[in-house]
C-alpha cells in the first residue's frame, strides 16, 4: 500500500506493507554515503538491514529515550557527518521512533543546509504520527520540540512486521495517537477500535491514520491553522510529559480526557482502559501547568486548544492563558 503527501516540490511516498523493510534497497536511493541513526532500544538487525544496502553507511547508535533529543546529541550527528566528509549528495535514515526520526530528520535539515532524508519508523506511535509532516525537532530549556525545522523525508517506508518486537506498553502508547485522529476525524474508525480486538488489521488502521494526517498536512504543511487539530491532547500531554515517568503517547491519552465532552469522555475512558492507557496520573498539577503554558500553541497571552465535543468532529478554541489555568487547573 503507498500514500502520496502532495506538497507539491515537497511532495514523498509513505509505502506501508509488512517486509518492507528488507527491501529498503530497493525502495530508497541508498547507493551512496548514508547516515543510519537508531537506537538502543532498536534490534541492531533493523539498522543493519539498512546498511547492507548502502554503498558507504555509516551508524550512530544513541541512547534510548527523549533525552537524546538534545542539543547535545543532534551536534554529534553533525559532528560524524562532518568528520565521515559527507556532501550535499549523501543522506540520512532514521530506524526507530519518534525521537530518532526527529534528531535524524533535524540533522538532515541543517547540514549543508538540507541533505536527502528517509524515515523507517519502527514504533507504532511514530509509524502514524511523527513520521509524516516534516516535523523536526530538539527539546531545549525543559520545553519539548521548542527547537527544530519543517523538513520533509523523501520517503517513508512502515513495515508493521517490525511491531512484533515491540514492547506491549510502547504499543499501547501508539494507538493514544490513533485514538486522537480517529476522536477528531473519522467516527467509523473510533468504531472499529472501541469493538474490534486490540491490534486487529494494524496494517488498515494505520493506513487509515496516515491517510488521515497527510490529508491535514496537505492542506496546511507548517501549522498556520487546520494542522492544530493533530495537537489534541498534547498541550496538557506535554506539560505530563515534562514531569517524565510516562511515554509520548500515555501522556497524549490523559491530555485528551479533559478536552472532551462528557459523553465523548465516557466513551473515551473505555477504549483507554481497552488499550491499557492510563486515566490518571500522580503528576504535579503546578508542575503540569508551568510546562502547558510554554507549549508551541501559545501565541501571546493566549492559547491554542482543540476540543471534541462529537466523535469525528473537532473544535478550535483560543482561550486566554488566565482562563486556560482557571479551567483546567484551578
Amino acid at each position: 500500500m503507498q500514500i502520496r503527501v502532495q506538497l507539491n516540490e515537497n511532495s514523498y511516498d509513505v509505502v506501508i506493507n509488512s517486509g518492507v523493510l528488507k527491501q529498503a534497497g530497493n525502495e530508497l536511493d541508498l547507493k551512496r554515503k548514508v547516515l543510519i541513526v537508531t537506537d538502543g532500544g532498536v534490534p541492531a538487525a533493523y539498522a543493519a538491514t539498512v546498511a547492507s544496502f548502502c554503498d558507504t553507511a555509516v551508524t550512530v547508535t544513541v541512547d534510548e529515550g527523549e533525552g537524546s533529543k538534545s542539543i547535545k546529541v543532534w551536534e554529534k550527528l553533525l559532528g560524524k557527518m562532518l568528520e565521515e566528509q559527507f556532501t550535499r549528495s549523501d543522506a540520512v535514515v532514521a530506524v526507530g521512533g519518534g525521537v530518532v526520526g526527529d534528531l535524524a530528520g533535524f540533522a538532515a535539515s541543517a547540514y549543508m543546509r538540507g541533505i536527502d532524508f528517509y524515515n523507517i519508523p519502527t514504533t507504532l506511535l511514530s509509524q502514524v504520527d511523527s513520521s509524516v509532516g516534516g516535523k523536526t525537532a530538539v527539546n531545549f530549556g525543559g520545553v519539548k520540540n521548542i527547537i527544530g525545522a519543517f523538513y520533509q523525508p523523501k520517503k517513508v517506508l512502515i513495515d508493521p512486521a517490525v511491531l512484533q518486537t515491540l514492547d506491549p506498553r510502547q504499543k499501547a502508547a501508539g494507538m493514544a495517537e490513533v485514538i486522537k485522529m480517529a476522536l477528531c476525524f473519522d467516527e467509523a474508525l473510533f468504531a472499529f477500535i472501541e469493538n474490534a480486538a486490540p491490534y486487529e488489521d494494524i496494517e488498515s488502521v494505520i493506513a487509515k491514520s496516515i491517510a488521515i494526517k497527510a490529508a491535514v498536512v496537505e492542506k496546511d504543511e507548517k501549522e498556520a491553522g487546520l494542522r492544530r487539530v493533530l495537537n489534541f491532547g498534547h498541550t496538557i500531554g506535554h506539560g505530563i510529559e515534562a514531569q517524565g515517568g510516562l511515554y509520548h503517547g500515555e501522556c497524549v491519552a490523559l491530555g485528551m480526557l479533559p478536552m472532551c465532552a462528557p459523553a465523548v469522555r465516557e466513551r473515551l475512558e473505555k477504549v483507554l482502559e481497552k488499550y491499557h492507557l492510563p486515566l490518571s496520573c500522580e503528576a504535579d498539577r503546578a508542575a503540569v501547568a508551568r510546562a502547558a503554558v510554554h507549549d508551541k500553541k501559545r501565541a501571546g497571552e493566549s492559547i491554542h486548544l482543540v476540543q471534541v465535543n462529537r466523535i469525528g468532529t473537532y473544535e478550535l478554541v483560543t482561550m486566554k492563558i488566565d482562563d486556560f489555568l482557571k479551567e483546567y487547573f484551578a
